[in-house]
């Protein structure tokens, strides 16, 4: 088959698009046969060998998967997964015997991973999958739309449904709205009933923005997103701040939050460390949150309102699976609004 791999870390050069052997299923796997994967800011962090994925190398990394069944091994219920049937893979791979597991929190397992992390992933003609990840694909749906929404709702979904506990009639601001997840979190507050706020450094993504869903969208190349929150809600700021950036909007981000606001978190591009000045946090009974992923009930929920048509996955552009390194390169540069698609 073919496939993307490198072997070792570094920039897009080290993707190579080489015959590699097609795996076998294991007990309890299925084989499925990629049709779509799209690209995450995750598949950047791996390839440049982040100290938080331990990846055996050659690897093959990629973890949004949609495709088809084409053997199981040992183990699998060929009468609820078997060779033919559409399906969604789920991107968290967790133990589901654990307390964590049983209690419903399996993304935060001890041994939780990311498929295209700890194990090789969909940048590849046919990838192998734990059976429990298997999800079927809701009738009505692309191959591409399939592949373009469970790492990144499942993210928005458990940040601003779960962590940070939003509901209708409150305000949220959106930082980065043409990235993947950020697109995803606009619709999401959106479908949860809150006046929605969003950046975007380029004025075509702001009105991308403001056509999936965005109240209020604000060019945070040329405005300081935090004074505008301010003078719009007359001082007040909002309610929750979807924060996935770091350093380069943090300051911004905490100063647009209002009194007893959330900042929810769930990543760093721009870098580990930040400042806070806790006087203003306590003073004001505010509170910053963490977020990893997001459960499997909350993906069967979200793959439900997508098959419904609720949530319509955003997709920037497609590309075939040999041309990986351009597809990646268009995420570096921040061209993209929406998904970038794979297509092997």
């Amino acid at each position: 088959m073919k496939a993307i791999i490198f072997r070792e870390f570094g920039e897009v050069e080290k993707l190579l698009y080489e015959d590699v052997p097609v795996p076998e299923p294991g007990r309890d796997e299925a084989l499925v046969r990629v049709k779509a994967c799209s690209v995450n800011h995750l598949d950047l962090w791996v390839r440049k060998g982040g100290p938080a994925y331990k990846v055996t190398l050659p690897h093959i990394t990629g973890a949004d998967i949609s495709g088809i069944v084409e053997a199981v091994g040992k183990g699998v219920d060929v009468n609820t997964i078997k060779h033919g049937d559409k399906v969604i893979v789920a991107p968290g791979v967790s133990c589901f015997k654990c307390e964590r597991c049983l209690a419903g929190m399996d993304n935060l397992c001890d041994s939780f991973s990311i498929m295209g992390a700890k194990r090789k992933g969909g940048y590849a003609e046919y990838v192998t999958v734990p059976a429990v990840n298997i999800i079927p694909m809701p009738e009505g749906l692309t191959f591409e739309e399939a592949a373009a929404f469970p790492l990144t709702y499942l993210t928005s979904w458990h940040m601003l449904i779960n962590r940070a506990g939003l509901y209708p009639g409150e305000d949220v601001l959106i930082i980065g709205a043409g990235s993947g997840i950020g697109a995803a979190a606009v619709q999401i507050a959106k479908l949860a009933g809150a006046r929605v706020f969003a950046t975007a450094g380029i004025d075509a993504k702001c009105q991308h923005a403001k056509a999936i869903g965005a109240d209020i969208v604000i060019n945070h190349s040329n405005q300081d997103f935090s004074h505008v929150i301010r003078e719009i809600t007359n001082g007040r700021g909002v309610d929750v701040v979807y924060e996935h950036v770091g350093p380069a909007t943090w300051d911004k981000s905490v100063a647009s939050l209002a009194k007893r606001g959330r900042l929810i978190t769930c990543g760093a591009t721009t870098g580990p460390e930040v400042k806070i000045d806790l006087r203003f946090i306590f003073s004001k009974e505010q509170a910053i949150l963490g977020s990893i992923m997001g459960t499997r009930s909350e993906l069967m929920q979200i793959t439900k309102l997508t098959g419904e048509k609720k949530l319509k996955p955003v997709i920037d552009s497609t590309y075939p699976l040999s041309e990986a390194c351009q597809a990646q390169q268009r995420m570096i540069k921040r061209e993209h609004f929406g998904k970038i698609i794979l297509l092997p």
